[in-house]
């Protein structure tokens, strides 16, 4: 089988001259099927198989392009990373099974909340986090609250009982003239997220800000 770069080449010529047309060419159809898998192996590479949401590897590279398009647009990216609280009690006392759907129940959550550019990924274990384009750190501690909120007022049914949940926040930002790499901007919000987690849970941490300047 032609690979994609061969089939791009002789596509060219061969539909140019295909009396069918090029929809009904045959070269154009196995190169149209060929980008199609191209782009289901490219979202299979960056989702997270049980959540939806984009995974690490892909995460950190979105930080980074984010970082640098806040650099070129003089808007800042707000950064959340969050924890559900006691998920360790909810796998231990309801399985892993349970845990699981726990962990897509949030994720449903995030992506009903968020806007079309907001890119929502699970960072780990049950830590998830939120890459906040074009958004002053006072939006986001705001929208945090929101989901904190969201997440608190909904339940897991598990037979007639119902898993409460909450969930801790840390939020930070990155602005233009910021001096930091990708890796240190996590750890700032992670720390905050560890602060929020300390003082108790179900708390959004992020540092003091000027609503006025943003």
């Amino acid at each position: 089988m032609q690979d994609l770069q061969e089939l791009k080449k002789s596509v060219t010529h061969a539909t140019s001259e295909c009396p069918a047309g090029d929809a009904n060419c045959p070269h154009y159809r196995e190169l149209q099927r060929l980008r199609e898998e191209n782009q289901e192996l490219a979202a299979l590479v960056r989702t997270d198989e049980l959540t939806g949401l984009f995974n690490f590897r892909y995460f950190y590279q979105a930080v980074e392009l984010e970082m640098e398009r806040s650099r070129r647009s003089d808007q800042p990216t707000t950064l959340i990373m969050m924890d559900i609280d006691h998920f360790k009690e909810v796998n231990d006392q309801y399985g892993h099974e349970t845990g699981n759907r726990t962990l897509a129940h949030v994720a449903k959550i995030l992506r009903n909340a968020i806007r079309r550019l907001d890119i929502p990924c699970r960072y780990g274990g049950e830590e998830f986090a939120l890459i906040l384009p074009d958004t002053p750190l006072g939006a986001g501690v705001m929208f945090a609250n929101r989901l904190r909120h969201l997440i608190e007022n909904s339940s897991i049914a598990i037979g007639d009982a119902h898993i409460r949940l909450t969930a801790s926040f840390g939020v930070d930002v990155y602005r233009k003239d910021d001096q930091c790499t990708a890796r240190e901007f996590i750890d700032r919000a992670d720390s905050l997220l560890y602060a929020a987690k300390s003082e108790g849970r179900n708390k959004v941490r992020h540092p003091q800000f000027d609503i006025n300047k943003e």
